[in-house]
């Protein structure tokens, strides 16, 4: 007989190494485990990721809905290219799951702060004043956004990445390790900050910078 869930209890949409680490921070957080993982990879299949089982890929998401399933986490996170997690996000919420948002009891987040559905703040970052962040969003480990910045939907503010105050990143940039960006900067949509970068002037959509100080290498054509 296949299993039925409570309500409120959620999948994971991607099984990968950043899934590891979204597993411990809800944890950490006390928000139960996920109950399921679900990845493309089907030589996975059956196999438990720091204790849940992977049952198998998205086409099981509308049987695990019938069960009871009633959230979702997304465990990709992006190397560069956050449009997996958008897709996977607005799969999860087109099957009437709910997104769970994660914040780590080792953040630091302002009470003016202002937290998206299904954003990731994990251990170490810190969102200073009045600062908004988007829904989907990830702000990795000791990634650091200060006051008054507004990072749309699904950003992935990579580990230790160093926002000034009132940077603007648009929807589904990526901004990299250790990059840092000065203050009053604009970040285009689905930008890429490489690694180690020092934004200085403003990002037009879809560039990719790197450097110090940042210069523009290329555009992503779409």
């Amino acid at each position: 007989m296949s299993p039925q869930y409570w309500p409120g209890s959620c999948v994971l949409l991607g099984g990968g190494n950043h899934a590891k680490v979204v597993i411990e921070a809800m944890e950490a957080a006390g928000i139960p485990k996920p109950v399921a993982v679900l990845d493309a990879d089907d030589s996975r299949w059956g196999q438990t990721l720091h204790g849940v089982l992977i049952v198998g890929n998205d086409k099981c998401l509308g049987q695990l809905a019938a069960r009871g399933v009633s959230c979702f986490v997304v465990g990709v996170g992006s190397s560069g290219d956050t449009q997996l997690r958008q897709a996977l996000f607005e799969l999860g919420k087109t099957h009437g799951l709910v997104p769970v948002t994660i914040q780590h009891p080792a953040a630091i987040v302002s009470p003016s702060a202002v937290t998206g559905c299904g954003a990731q703040v994990l251990g170490g970052a810190i969102l200073n004043t009045d600062c908004v962040i988007g829904a989907n969003v990830i702000v990795n480990t000791a990634a650091i956004v200060e006051h008054d910045c507004v990072i749309g939907d699904h950003v992935h503010l990579a580990t230790g990445a160093r926002l000034a105050g009132g940077v603007i990143v648009r929807a589904g940039a990526h901004v990299g390790i250790g990059a840092t960006v000065k203050q009053g900067i604009e970040i285009g949509p689905r930008a890429v900050v490489g690694a180690g970068a020092v934004v200085i002037r403003d990002v037009a959509p879809g560039a990719v910078v790197a450097g110090v100080p940042a210069r523009e290498l290329g555009r992503d054509a779409a």
